[in-house]
């Protein structure tokens, strides 16, 4: 039996996949304009976190660049397949780059938000159809 969802049921779900858009947009759009505005703080991320020492500013400025286009092609929802998984993807790297952190949880509890967002990350790709409002067709 195929149930159609109900148009209220539609908005509803298409608000619930903005807000969770919007939301992993505003993490992942900080994370971009740090590396513009502390790149050395950046280099040391990748330093600590994914062992590539001596990160320049350019190597971070162009990074920072190429995310930022890609923040916010996920922002309008250009592409979602591409947009959405590498941002799961990304963000994956991220979570899964810290597994130190959690061994050491009490100090450390920040790094716990990053597991939410990873979901809410993999649902919207898993969604990404459904994602329509405010979106580029």
């Amino acid at each position: 039996m195929n149930d159609p969802i109900s148009s209220d049921a539609q908005n509803r779900i298409q608000w619930s996949l903005f807000s969770l858009r919007l939301g992993v947009f505003i993490v992942m759009f900080i994370w971009t304009l740090d590396k513009f505005v502390n790149p050395s703080h950046g280099s040391r991320i990748f330093d600590k976190f994914y062992g590539i020492s001596g990160s320049s500013d350019t190597i971070l400025y162009i990074l920072g660049a190429l995310q930022l286009i890609l923040v916010l092609a996920f922002l309008a929802g250009i592409k979602k397949r591409i947009t959405y998984g590498l941002i799961f993807i990304l963000h994956g790297m991220s979570t899964l780059s810290s597994f130190n952190q959690y061994f050491d949880a009490f100090n450390h509890l920040l790094f716990f938000t990053a597991w939410p967002m990873w979901a809410a990350c993999f649902a919207l790709y898993l969604l990404r159809d459904l994602d329509t409002k405010f979106t580029v067709k």
